[in-house]
């Protein structure tokens, strides 16, 4: 969902982010980077409506493409509505000439993760007032091997059913945060039909290539 907001409000978020100072080589530092506000200028200058009609009149009035004012802008991706369950895609490659390579490195992950620094200040599905926007971590997908070539494997948390997260996705209510620890259970390792149960430190160590949370209400 893309919005435009109030100029007043449209670079604020639920949380500061600037006290964040995330660690290089984490998902709070990817999602950091990913969320920064970015200048557009140059060549990237923003097509504005409210500038040509105040420059030629109404836009009814404009027959040629030249007659439109494009003008500096800053713009910056935060989420808008926050989900009740939040998957992570890590891009687990780049370009090397005309090549593409495997990156290998480990990303840091938390058990529970904020999202407050990331949403927007109207952010929907946040009761007034709340300043967390938390997950727990359930699920994580590995992947070893090349660009190629490889094997896949998952690791999955076994938990109780969570009713208020069911009346989120059902019902769409936004009910006050209760939790701030991570979803109890146990977790375990998945590959192809061999599965075995492993500590939460095992799979905080993996290579992640996808992450999966649940909203912790």
């Amino acid at each position: 969902e893309v919005l435009t907001e109030d100029p007043e409000t449209a670079f604020f978020t639920l949380a500061n982010r600037e006290d964040l100072n995330p660690e290089e080589g984490s998902i709070h530092h990817c999602l950091y980077q990913f969320t920064r506000n970015e200048k557009l200028t140059e060549t990237n200058k923003l097509l504005c409506d409210v500038c040509t009609q105040r420059h030629y009149g109404p836009k009814k009035n404009i027959k040629s493409e030249k007659k439109y004012v494009y003008t500096n802008a800053k713009k910056q991706m935060l989420i808008s509505l926050a989900p009740p369950i939040l998957t992570l895609h890590l891009k687990r490659f780049q370009q090397a000439g005309f090549n593409l390579r495997k990156v290998n490195r480990h990303i840091k992950f938390p058990e529970v993760i904020d999202l407050a620094p990331f949403c927007t200040v109207k952010c929907k599905n946040v009761a007034e007032g709340n300043t967390k926007v938390l997950y727990s971590l359930y699920g994580v997908v590995e992947h070893s091997g090349t660009m190629r070539s490889g094997h896949y494997t998952a690791y999955a948390k076994m938990r109780s059913m969570n009713n208020r997260l069911s009346d989120l996705v059902l019902q769409g209510q936004s009910p006050q945060a209760l939790e701030t620890e991570p979803v109890k259970g146990q977790w375990f390792h998945i590959s192809d039909t061999h599965v075995q149960a492993v500590s939460a430190s095992k799979v905080l160590s993996s290579q992640a290539y996808l992450l999966f949370y649940e909203r912790l209400l």
